[in-house]
This record gives C-alpha cells, sequence and structure tokens, in this order.
C-alpha cells in the first residue's frame, strides 16, 4: 500500500514539484495516523477482553457457608417481671414468763425446728415454788372440804330430831359450801402456776426455719417479748410487681419461673393476685408460691434444692409468668448478625450471592437442635439464610453452600477465607 501511494504522489509531483510534494507528505502522515489510531483501539479491544476473561476465571467464594430455613415452632408465651421474695408467713415467737431470765438458748438462726421442739427454756426455781405451795394449798382445801362434808352429813341427818337447831344447821350447810369453793380456787391456782412452768420452755409453734433471734442469753424478759422469728414451714413467696394490663392476664394457678441474682431458677405457681393497686406507682402486686422441692432420698443433693438454696427472704428477682404457647417462624440464633443495634440475616440468592434482610426479632425458645430466635419481620418461609459463617459476610458476597457435616472447617477457616 505504501508503495502504490508513493508512485502515485511520485507521477503527481513530477507535473508540479512543489505543491505536489507538500501534499503528499500531508496525505502520508494522515493516512499513517489512522492506521496506528486503528490498530491502537484493536489492541485495546483484545486487551479488555483478556482482562474480562481472566477476570471470571479467578472470581472465587468470599467463605464457605452453611444455610437454613425458617420453620414454624410452638413458642411459648411469657410475661416478664420483677419483685421481691418475702416469707410466706413469719412468725414472731415470744414470752410469755414475765420476769424470769432465760437460761438455754437451744437454736439459734437458719435452724431448721419442728412443732414443739424446744426454742429456749427459762430459770424455773421461783415457778417451781411456787407450784409447791399451790400443791400444798390444794391438798389444805380438800382436807378443809372433808371435814366440812362430815360435818354437813351429820346435821342432815340430825335435821329432823331436833337435836341441833337450824342455824346450826344451816351453818355446817353453808361451811361444806365455802370449803368446796376454796377447794376449787386453789385448784385453779395451782393450774396457774403449771401454766408458768409450762412457759418456761419455749416450743415452736409450728415447722419452719428460724429466721432471728433476738433473745440474749442471760436476760431478764418480760411477757410479750419477742424472742424468735420464725419463717412458717420454711415457704416463701415471689411478690411481683405487674400493671393493671398486666395483671388481667394473669389467673391464679398460673406457672412462673423465678430467677435468682445467682442465676438459679425456683418454679412458682400463682397464689393470689392482689385486689388494688398501688396509688403512687400504679402498680399491684402478684403473689407467687415458690413450690417446695420434690422428695427424694438424696434431697439434700438434689438441682432444686440447691436452687432453693439460692433464694433468700428479701432478694430482689426476676421472673417469667408462663400464659401458654403460639406458633411463630423461628431461625437459629447463630444466623443472625447484630451490626450498629440491629438484627439482621443473610438471604442466599439463586446466583449464589447474599443479601443483608434486617430483622425484628421476637421470643427465644430453647430446642434440642440449640437456641431459636422468633422472626417477626424481614423474612418469610421458604427464604433460605446463612447459618454458619453470617458473621464474617456482606452485602452482595458470593458463597459456596456446604451440607452441615463439612461446615466445621469451613467455619475455622472462615477469617482466612475472608
Amino acid at each position: 500500500m505504501f508503495t502504490q501511494i508513493s508512485q502515485h504522489f511520485s507521477s503527481r509531483t513530477a507535473l508540479r514539484p512543489s505543491f505536489w510534494a507538500t501534499s503528499s507528505v500531508l496525505v502520508l502522515l494522515a493516512a499513517l495516523g489512522s492506521y496506528s489510531l486503528s490498530m491502537a483501539a484493536d489492541s485495546s479491544a483484545s486487551a479488555s477482553a483478556n482482562s474480562s476473561a481472566a477476570s471470571n476465571s479467578k472470581l472465587k467464594p468470599a467463605l464457605t457457608v452453611t444455610t437454613t430455613q425458617p420453620t414454624i415452632a410452638d413458642i411459648p408465651l411469657r410475661l416478664a417481671a420483677n419483685g421481691n421474695v418475702q416469707a410466706w408467713q413469719e412468725a414472731i415467737i415470744g414470752s410469755e414468763a414475765n420476769g424470769l431470765r432465760i437460761q438455754e438458748l437451744h437454736v439459734n438462726i437458719g435452724d431448721v425446728v419442728q412443732r414443739g421442739q424446744l426454742l429456749a427454756s427459762f430459770v424455773s426455781e421461783t415457778v417451781q415454788t411456787d407450784l409447791a405451795a399451790a400443791h400444798a394449798s390444794v391438798a389444805e382445801a380438800a382436807a378443809n372440804l372433808a371435814e366440812a362434808q362430815a360435818n354437813a352429813e351429820r346435821a342432815r341427818n340430825l335435821q329432823n330430831t331436833g337435836a341441833l337447831s337450824a342455824q346450826q344447821i344451816g351453818q355446817y350447810l353453808s361451811a361444806e359450801a365455802t370449803a368446796k369453793a376454796r377447794l376449787d380456787a386453789t385448784k385453779a391456782a395451782l393450774a396457774a402456776q403449771q401454766l408458768r412452768m409450762k412457759h418456761t420452755r419455749v416450743l415452736a409453734p409450728d415447722a419452719g426455719v428460724i429466721s432471728a433471734r433476738p433473745a440474749t442469753f442471760g436476760a431478764v424478759v418480760q411477757s410479750g417479748a419477742e424472742l424468735f422469728r420464725m419463717i412458717r414451714q420454711g415457704r416463701l413467696e415471689w411478690r411481683a410487681e405487674l400493671t393493671a394490663a398486666e395483671m388481667a392476664r394473669i389467673s391464679n394457678g398460673s406457672e412462673a419461673i423465678v430467677t435468682a441474682p445467682g442465676g438459679a431458677q425456683w418454679k412458682g405457681k400463682v397464689r393470689m393476685v392482689a385486689p388494688v393497686l398501688d396509688a403512687q406507682t400504679r402498680n399491684g402486686l402478684v403473689y407467687v408460691d415458690l413450690l417446695p422441692p420434690k422428695e427424694t432420698k438424696d434431697a439434700k443433693d438434689t438441682k432444686e434444692s440447691k436452687a432453693v438454696a439460692a433464694f433468700k427472704p428479701g432478694m430482689y428477682a426476676k421472673g417469667e409468668f408462663l400464659l401458654g404457647h403460639s406458633a411463630g417462624l423461628t431461625i437459629p440464633q447463630q444466623a443472625i448478625v447484630v451490626r450498629d443495634g440491629f438484627s439482621y440475616v443473610f438471604r442466599l440468592n439463586s446466583d449464589g450471592k447474599v443479601t443483608q434482610v434486617k430483622l425484628q426479632t421476637g421470643r427465644r425458645v430453647s430446642q434440642p437442635q440449640g437456641e431459636m430466635v422468633e422472626v417477626l419481620s424481614g423474612l418469610q418461609a421458604g427464604q433460605t439464610v446463612v447459618v454458619s459463617g453470617a458473621g464474617f459476610l456482606n452485602d452482595g458476597d458470593l458463597v459456596k453452600v456446604v451440607s452441615p457435616a463439612t461446615a466445621k472447617p469451613a467455619a475455622a477457616n472462615a477469617a482466612t477465607q475472608k
């Protein structure tokens, strides 16, 4: 081509040397520039195609993951609340003896006692002396009554003979009645002294646990002084604080689970819902009886007994009322990724890439396969979500799906692949 162009311009140059020489140079340069641009365009297109092919050949999954689909599960309905743990009934055990000194204290705080068990005893010498005097008074009155009865009997026999006057007969009969009344009075005094003697021994009025002991060894106490406090039958109750709307959902007999600050849990049953609300807080109380552990041979070593020991009167505990069950859409807890305070999952698309989806979560339930979370919005049944490795993904990542049996090695190398 260059040869033909040269010959053409050579013939033209022969006719007009100066003009045709200049024109030939310009045309030649233009032809060469056009050819160079064409060659550069072809080269650029070829390089772009090669680069795209190389990029497609090098595209790899960002992570190896496992997937699952949401399932419908039966989720319990729970109502959370807080409240104080208190004794079901706390008995105050006082002294009925007056002016006696404590001789011995037989129990201490925390001791479990049975009905009728000896708790404390008083010095009883003074009472014993008074009791002996009362016995003597009774014996004397009985002797006087016997003599009066004999005189009265003789007077009755001589009443019709005229040996005794009516006045004398009346005196004998009156003396008999007086002696009988005096005997009754001395017997009452004896009973009072016997009761005083009984009060020198303080007995447990019921089974329970000693919660306080104000009594001091050697102290002289007055009648009515508090000696002990006892949790009757060792029973505790949880007094949950609820609003009026929440109380409407609770009924007598409802079950509850109370959790101590240390994490121990104790089952309970609603005994009563308070009929009034507090005028200041507008909250009401729900009284929940904390059920005792089941009786077993090794009751002291059971899990229930250890939970009971974790609860103390006066502690503040949280709990949940069990209000039945309802169906809900659930996914594994492992599939949820929390970012910026919101919950997300990664939905698997048909092209192998994932899309980040924002969720609204609800209740949680423990199942044999693990912790499950209820999905209120953002996900539908039948969609596939990433489970293992979700925390390492970003929106639009390409993933490789494997079965759960081979997911452990993939999870272990998640950070490396990422």
